[in-house]
């Protein structure tokens, strides 16, 4: 039976890259660093490997590892999850999306303004979207302006209160956001709706109801190859949005790692009365919204740590024949002052294959990709290397 499963682990970087002095992020090391932090109990990730990779604290190098084991360089321009993701499914971007450090240009608020038909916005810089919220809240409940942010990734980010703004109003000023605004020399990686609740000095952003409003590819994707060889490709996660649905059969929305989880046991269940060639694409966010962006090393070890607890369970969902990837978007050191992503390699772990070897430092995430098209034998040249 077909199912290849590739398990994103949002933000788990395991080191600096080479090229991280220009991104600012030397030394930069998620998982080091976490595991310095505190001891993590993740017995499964270690027999599979983990420790394998690159000596991390209290993570033991076992001699017999159950997954092929290594890591993998990005080569595209940026370290945001589009910009991953999208090397992952076999493109590689030769040129960063656009940043704002110091805010959006005046003509592309006054675009905003022009085609929502908004009086103003509040905020409009680069700023945590958990501060701006708390310091401009108020005054966007007495002028309804929504607050327009920034942060160091290629993202024009809206957030507003539900009450002031309502779900599907705030996901209408993204999409025109989208379509009218980002565009040309302006085309951010992404436009972010961030809904909030509450009241002054106790807002609680509503994490389930973000909404990514993505770039399309510019090329085709490995999930679109897949799909145009009758082969179902399913998100669980964000991973939909990112690619703003091009190749997916089916999108399976989450609002925690464990909900993603069980997203995706639940999904491996259906394939099994299926039996039809499946790619299962899972994205957890909780490593990189939750914990990375918040400097929270307790939250990510945690974390890393529940997904640990999961392992066997998914592992023995997985049937005969059956693939199964676990690796990352970029890092994002919860132990940094940064609180952005950080320029880093991604773990790799490659279960189901007879074969377990040292994969070694991979040259491009599009390896990825290139094993895709090796397991389901499809036409797709992405200039990727496949594992087996």
């Amino acid at each position: 039976m077909q199912l290849f499963i590739t398990i994103i682990l949002d933000g788990v970087g395991i080191g600096e890259q080479p090229d991280s002095v220009q991104y600012g992020d030397v030394g930069s090391d998620t998982l080091g660093h976490v595991c310095i932090y505190r001891h993590v109990v993740i017995p499964n990730l270690t027999r599979l490997g983990l420790g394998r990779i690159r000596p991390l604290e209290g993570v033991d190098a076992v001699s017999d590892p159950t997954a092929s084991f290594g890591k993998m360089l990005e080569t595209s321009a940026g370290k945001d999850s589009t910009t991953g993701h999208w090397e992952l499914a076999g493109l590689s971007l030769d040129y960063p999306f656009p940043t704002y450090p110091n805010g959006f240009p005046k003509e592309v608020i006054e675009s905003f303004l022009a085609y929502t038909d908004c009086s103003g916005v509040l905020g409009n810089k680069a700023i945590s979207g958990t501060t701006i919220v708390a310091e401009l809240g108020e005054e966007h409940a007495v002028t309804g302006y929504p607050i327009v942010y920034t942060s160091a990734d290629s993202v024009f980010q809206i957030a507003a209160h539900v009450d002031v703004i309502p779900l599907e109003a705030l996901y209408e000023l993204c999409s025109i956001a989208r379509d009218r605004v980002c565009i040309g020399d302006h085309a951010v990686g992404r436009v972010i709706a961030r809904p909030f609740r509450g009241e002054a000095g106790n807002y609680e952003r509503i994490s389930p109801s973000r909404k990514d409003f993505s770039l399309l590819p510019a090329a085709k994707t490995v999930q679109k190859a897949l799909q145009e060889n009758d082969i179902i490709t399913v998100s669980i996660g964000k991973i939909f949005d990112l690619f703003g649905g091009i190749g997916f059969s089916e999108s399976h929305e989450t609002t925690s790692n464990s909900d993603g989880i069980r997203k995706l046991l639940n999904r491996i269940a259906q394939f099994e009365k299926q039996n039809m060639p499946t790619f299962i694409w899972t994205n957890l966010v909780d490593f990189d919204q939750e914990y990375g962006h918040r400097n929270d090393p307790e939250g990510f070890a945690a974390a890393l740590e529940e997904f640990d607890l999961a392992l066997p369970e998914i592992l023995g969902a997985l049937p005969d024949g059956g693939r199964m990837v676990i690796t990352a978007d970029h890092g994002n050191d919860p132990t940094t002052p940064s609180t952005d992503h950080s320029r880093e390699y991604v773990p790799l772990l490659y279960c189901g294959s007879e074969d377990v070897t040292d994969l070694g430092t991979r040259s491009s995430f599009r390896d990825h990709a290139a094993t895709l098209v090796d397991y389901f034998d499809i036409p797709f040249d992405c200039g990727g290397i496949s594992f087996h």
